[in-house]
């Protein structure tokens, strides 16, 4: 295994950037984990439990600007809230190459190169985005096919979904449930409606803080729902990408006790309004997109977002 430098939180802004950019001009071009919003989630939550298992390396053009980045996970274990340890021996990938720049194959196959040194003989995951046939093919001449678990009605793979905030319905709550932010609720708060939520997890106060702390999140986007009984029934988080007038919904939730009786919906659609009120004219969010895997998609349908893009995910044993 090859030398490494961690990723830093100057690498994230600079990832962020790109992505960005690719937004503006190739939003299907966004695989998942790889968004404006994405990034900052993944990073805030794990780096202070994953950190030093995350290498990453960084392309820029003559201009200074963000050309490509790529970002590994390496085989890790991280304890949940329930005492269980999670333990992960295959090491995955997250990457962006700037469609536009001229250097766009070059650099890609200097990606692969990068990521199958760093882990040699280990199972390799990758997910690009299945509109990204340059990606695709280059993948598959390096021995990359379709990852077995994302076949079938219980595939796991993800699709992006999109809608403009032009005319965004009313949300309507049940009677005694109460709209709050996160900067309303607290830490306490908004760190258990995502135990209820997720459990297990690694998730805690700490990881809280950690995502607090990303350039990117907003407590007043950070949205929640107030049951009667001052349980927090379901929470999201939205990442306003100012450069595009974009809010990202990540991780969106509702607790167990809470689901179907439109709790999820009216927050959805709260956080949109809240959203055009801060400036945004489009909103985004990801799923699971097999068919075995309807709730989350549903929820999102019934709020006007539709599918823009979808990943496939690829693996490779490491048997070169």
């Amino acid at each position: 295994m090859t030398d490494y430098a961690p990723l830093t939180p100057a690498d994230v802004t600079h990832m962020q950037a790109l992505a960005q950019r690719v937004t503006a001009s190739h939003p299907h071009l966004i695989a998942a984990g790889g968004s404006y919003g994405e990034l900052a989630w993944i990073w805030g939550k794990g780096h202070a439990d994953l950190g030093a298992h995350w290498p990453a390396r960084l392309w820029f053009a003559d201009g200074g600007e963000p050309a490509a980045w790529a970002w590994a996970q390496l085989p890790y274990q991280v304890s949940r809230s329930d005492g269980t340890v999670k333990t992960v021996t295959g090491a995955s990938l997250t990457y962006q190459v700037d469609p536009d720049d001229p250097s766009h194959p070059a650099l890609l196959e200097e990606i692969i190169t990068w990521f199958h040194a760093l882990a040699p003989g280990l199972e390799r995951t990758v997910i690009p985005s299945a509109s990204d046939e340059l990606a695709l093919t280059r993948w598959a001449a390096h021995g990359y096919v379709t990852d077995p678990s994302s076949l079938g009605d219980t595939g796991v793979w993800t699709q992006l979904n999109a809608r403009d905030l032009t005319d965004v319905e009313q949300p309507v709550l049940p009677p005694g449930f109460t709209f709050r932010t996160a900067d309303e609720a607290g830490p306490e708060a908004a760190v258990q409606a995502h135990l209820d939520v997720w459990a297990p997890t690694p998730y805690r106060a700490e990881t809280y803080e950690g995502v607090r702390r990303t350039s990117a999140y907003r407590g007043d986007l950070h949205v929640l729902v107030e049951a009667p009984d001052g349980t927090m029934a379901a929470s999201a988080i939205m990442w306003f990408d100012e450069a595009n007038k974009t809010v990202e919904f990540e991780p969106v939730g509702t607790h167990p006790d809470h689901r179907r009786k439109g709790v999820g919906r009216a927050m959805m659609l709260h956080g949109l309004r809240r959203a055009r009120s801060a400036g945004a004219t489009h909103a985004t969010v990801a799923c699971l997109g097999a068919p075995g895997h309807p709730r989350a998609r549903g929820l999102y349908y019934s709020v006007g977002f539709r599918e823009i893009s979808r990943d496939a995910p690829l693996i490779s044993t490491g048997q070169e």
